[in-house]
């Protein structure tokens, strides 16, 4: 006797092994990447609960099919390696691990020539638990397999049964089978859809030639497939050479190459309802999708690449990376067993980095820029701040003694002396409502705001203050505040005064100081502003719906 082979404890590995971090979706994929493997053309899954809460989830397919021997190997934890490396099975483990993270018994029946029986064999981890032996169990088809494989698999084929289901939901109900639980399936049959018409997008879609097709169905409901890169409507930025990764094995031998496209999507205010449903533009979607043999195994997140930077920031929610590799690639890229994380090498992290760059850039340009449109359409009432300095006697403010519209000068006598001539911007005819403040688009200069004469005729200039809705402050700060009514007052307030103030101690001599004024704290307002988000939808609509309430 060889007393060096310490065998595991059968009971306690098995069960070990169902805590491998699958959920029913990620599970349910992986035996659905046995069908594809099998050269399935249709994939059935169906997931019913009888009456007193038992609950069943099948798998069948219209396969390669197994025989006796076949399935035995099949169920061996380690089973041996596939004949084509390419296969999206990888360690011989996902159909044992997979079933087990959701039930406590799971079998397979299969048969690869129709004049064959069907061959079954099952685990059942209380079994094992009782007996402390890794011993299956062999047992006739019963009827609701039959049932089942009548419906879901083709002559050959492969079924695979989940049954004693204890951590197919997340909770037990009070009444098992009841309405709560039928609706908690109903939605995890829903999750499902979503999850593999992800995952098996390229499988799903017809017009997609870089894989075979697959027929995929949950409950008799066909799966969609859904592309996250919205190719109708989406940008591929990196160049045709960029395109390309080269990937050294250890001994610096050339270990295969991985593709790689960088997708920047439109923002979502110029998509109607429909688009934006197929977009899915989310903080949550930016980032990297990686496919091994065609099929999704990691979907959105930076996975380390950018640092601290890497995070999933609001304005990089319009960038998807789009990146391919084959079997070859699994060791350089630590392929873990669910199929659904890597690891990129410090070495290809850093040129992933650089190579990224632009694009990040030009995404979060993107977003920006459509987020400076939005605000530059949100409409802010000032009519508070008019009415007010038009409301308050004893303002210290320039007599203003002529304007000319033309030449953009004023004649004003202020605290510097009589008729002293002041070049600022000179309107006729403006909205009595906006006589003393208003937000315009013509300023240039990219000045916060600018003094002025204004008036609702052709004469009776009287100093005001013109507030560009172009600088960020307007844009972050007052387009915020447009809910709370008087914070836009205040604000208002104080640029009218800053500017009749200006116009006040205005001469040739200091003009041109106010104007340096004006400009450095417009500037390092925008510096200040730099890193505060634009506002979203929700506060643009606050700012909409107090307008029209005023």
């Amino acid at each position: 006797m060889n007393d060096l082979i310490n065998e595991p404890d059968a009971s306690r590995l098995i069960f070990g092994l169902r805590d491998t971090g699958y959920n029913f979706r990620t599970a349910s994929a992986d035996i659905i990447d046995n069908s594809i493997a099998a050269n399935a053309d249709e994939i059935h899954v169906r997931v019913s609960m009888a009456a007193d809460g038992r609950k069943f989830v099948y798998f069948g397919d219209d396969g390669d099919g197994m025989n006796e021997a076949d399935v035995h190997n099949a169920l061996r934890y380690g089973a041996p390696v596939r004949e084509s490396l390419a296969s999206l099975g990888k360690f011989g483990l996902g159909l044992k691990t997979a079933s087990s993270s959701v039930c406590r018994r799971f079998t397979v029946i299969s048969r690869k020539d129709a004049t064959e029986p069907l061959a079954k064999l099952a685990w059942d981890l209380d079994h094992v638990e009782e007996t402390g032996e890794w011993e299956m169990l062999r047992e006739p088809v019963e009827p609701h397999e039959k049932e089942a494989w009548d419906e879901l698999c083709g002559e050959t084929g492969t079924l695979v049964v989940w049954s004693k289901c204890d951590r197919l939901l997340s909770k037990n109900y009070d009444e098992p089978g009841g309405t709560k639980e039928q609706g908690a399936i109903k939605r995890l049959r829903t999750g499902l859809k979503d999850h593999l018409g992800t995952i098996y997008h390229r499988f799903l879609d017809t017009s997609d030639a870089r894989v075979r097709n697959v027929i995929i169905t949950v409950d008799d409901e066909a799966v969609l497939p859904w592309n996250p890169f919205f190719t109708e409507k989406s940008e591929q930025v990196l160049a045709s050479a960029q395109q390309v990764i080269e990937v050294a094995s250890d001994d610096g031998e050339s270990a295969g190459a991985a593709t790689i496209k960088a997708w920047i999507l439109p923002n979502s205010n110029t998509l109607s309802d429909e688009e934006k449903a197929k977009a899915r533009i989310t903080n949550r979607g930016q980032g990297f999708y990686i496919y091994r043999e065609g099929r999704l195994i990691n979907a959105g997140g930076w996975l380390g690449v950018f640092g601290s930077h890497g995070t999933f920031e609001p304005h990089m929610s319009l960038l998807r990376i789009e990146f391919d590799f084959g079997h070859e690639l699994d060791e350089a890229f630590y392929v873990d067993v669910k199929k659904s994380r890597i690891l990129f090498d410090p070495a290809i992290e850093e040129y992933l980095n650089s190579l990224l760059r632009n694009s990040r850039r030009e995404a979060e340009n993107r977003y920006r820029r459509k987020e400076k449109e939005a605000a530059i359409k949100a409409v802010l009432s000032h009519t508070s701040s008019n009415v007010s300095i038009a409301e308050t006697p004893g303002t210290k403010k320039p007599k203003v003694e002529e304007a000319d519209v033309e030449t953009q000068t004023a004649i004003v006598s202020n605290a510097m002396g009589q008729r002293i001539q002041i070049r600022k911007p000179v309107q006729n005819n403006v909205d009595p409502e906006s006589i003393s403040v208003a937000a315009v688009d013509n300023i240039t200069t990219g000045e916060l705001w600018v003094p002025g004469f204004r008036s609702a005729g052709t004469d009776g200039h009287v100093p005001g203050v013109e507030i560009n809705r172009h600088h960020d402050f307007y844009q972050k700060v007052y387009l915020r505040a447009g809910s709370g009514g008087y914070a836009v007052q205040g604000m208002d307030l104080l640029l009218w005064a800053f500017a009749v103030a200006e116009i006040e101690y205005s001469n040739d001599e200091m003009a041109p100081i106010f104007t340096d004024i004006r400009e450095i704290v417009s500037s390092n307002l925008r510096k200040l502003l730099r890193t505060v988000p634009m506002p979203g939808e929700a506060d643009l609509s606050e700012v909409d719906s107090e307008f029209e309430e005023d």
